[in-house]
């Protein structure tokens, strides 16, 4: 597949005595805790191939968003430590493992990669340790930077090692880290990169009947891949906010917390998913909440969305109902699919979570679909709401799990995984 996009692999780099920096999306703490190792777990193929073709292994990845967009400040916490990966990783694979100390300048992050790094590589290089960890890449001023700052941070990072390698696909923003490193050291893409695109494939290419299922708080980080998904897709299913922006724009309704840039975005779609008609499926039942605090009793409950008119108003819309999922036209919709692909929380977490529920289950039905999980939050209710279902789905043939579910509605936006500017960047 990699031939295919001229992407070099790491089956192909003399690993030997080299020091290999590797980029990693291990971007699972959440508050200095680690939720779901999942991402991490994806990714140690590639390190024990490394080792065992006697490489010496720096790993990084960021964590969280620690630089105000608004400000540029970079605040160093504990929050958006790698310690609590570094520790995870210690005790599964028995490994020591050393995250370099440097000096932190106030509000501003790390200026750069610092001279103290270099005894910690002299220990790797002489087996003293068993690898590095550097510190959360957006710790560093110049991962988010552009121009002469960028280059020169990722010109830092280069010199730390022989061979880059890039095994984050979820990490698929164009910053120091993924997109820089390559222009300075030979690079290949890891295991778990040639994977996630393996199985991209499989959404560019489906199986027919294709369905795609893609629910979010946000029409504007949706709306490209939603375009480019109701041409591909047999059938497109919506939920969250989009669904009722969706609903409101087409059938007139007014509900409560959705913005108008939602809206504008929501009606240009009702406009354009015309052209494609019966693409779009409808879950009928949706279930409406007075309060964000909850699911409350006696403050909450079901709609048939043909059976509202025009101009009625309605509270928070914060799940589908689990009725809509039973309906004929919905289960032979999805009974007859081949290719499934989901990035899709249909309530608001963690009280409303029928709608999810009900829809794993029903894609779990069909036995003969695959079916491709987008990362993230899709990732985490699964394991969350049906946590029998996430463990078989990780060793079925039949489901993926992506590690990244922007990454994945990203490529689909683009119509090839070289959309991706990491991916790309391996090509060059």
């Amino acid at each position: 597949m990699l031939e295919k996009y001229n992407i070099p692999s790491i089956q192909d780099a003399d690993l030997n005595g080299k020091v290999v920096l590797v980029r990693v999306d291990h971007n699972v703490v959440k508050k200095g805790e680690i939720h779901d190792p999942y991402r991490i777990d994806a990714t140690i193929g590639t390190l024990y191939h490394i080792n065992a073709k006697g490489g010496k292994i720096i790993l990084m990845t960021h964590v969280g968003r620690p630089r105000d967009k608004k400000t540029g400040e970079i605040k160093i916490s504990k929050d958006t430590s790698v310690e609590p990966i570094v520790e995870y990783l210690r005790n599964k694979l028995h490994v020591n493992m050393k995250v370099p100390d440097f000096y932190p300048h106030e509000n501003r992050g790390y200026l750069g990669i610092e001279t103290s790094i270099n005894h910690l590589i002299r220990e790797l290089q002489e087996g003293k340790i068993d690898g590095i960890y550097l510190p959360n890449t957006r710790w560093f001023q110049g991962e988010e930077a552009e121009g002469s700052d960028k280059d020169r941070f990722a010109n830092q990072l280069a010199g730390l090692a022989d061979i880059f390698v890039n095994d984050a696909f979820g990490s698929w923003q164009p910053h120091a880290s993924t997109v820089g490193v390559n222009k300075y050291l030979p690079s290949y893409a890891g295991f778990l990169m040639q994977k996630e695109i393996e199985n991209l494939e499989r959404i560019y290419n489906p199986q027919l009947p294709f369905i795609a299922v893609v629910a979010g708080s946000k029409f504007d980080t949706k709306i490209d891949s939603l375009y480019a998904l109701i041409k591909k897709a047999d059938y497109l299913v919506l939920g969250g906010v989009i669904y009722n922006a969706y609903l409101s724009a087409k059938y007139g309704l007014d509900i409560k917390g959705i913005s108008e840039d939602d809206m504008k975005h929501a009606k240009k779609f009702v406009e354009f998913s015309k052209q494609y008609p019966g693409k779009l499926v409808e879950l009928p039942f949706i279930i409406e909440s007075d309060t964000l605090e909850g699911r409350q009793k006696g403050k909450y409950r079901v709609h048939n969305i043909h059976e509202l008119k025009p101009g009625t108003k309605l509270n928070y819309i914060l799940d589908i109902a689990k009725e809509s999922f039973k309906e004929e036209k919905i289960t032979k919709i999805f009974s007859s699919a081949r290719t499934i692909f989901v990035n899709a929380v249909m309530g608001f977490t963690p009280h409303f979570n029928e709608g999810t529920i009900a829809l794993d289950e029903l894609i779990d039905k069909n036995y003969e679909a695959v079916k491709l999980y987008g990362g993230g939050d899709t990732m985490q209710e699964l394991k969350r709401l049906l946590p029998g279902l996430y463990i078989v789905a990780l060793d079925s043939p039949k489901y993926y799990i992506f590690t990244g579910g922007g990454a994945v509605l990203k490529a689909i936006q683009e119509g090839t995984t070289l959309g991706i500017e990491p991916v790309k960047a391996l090509t060059k």
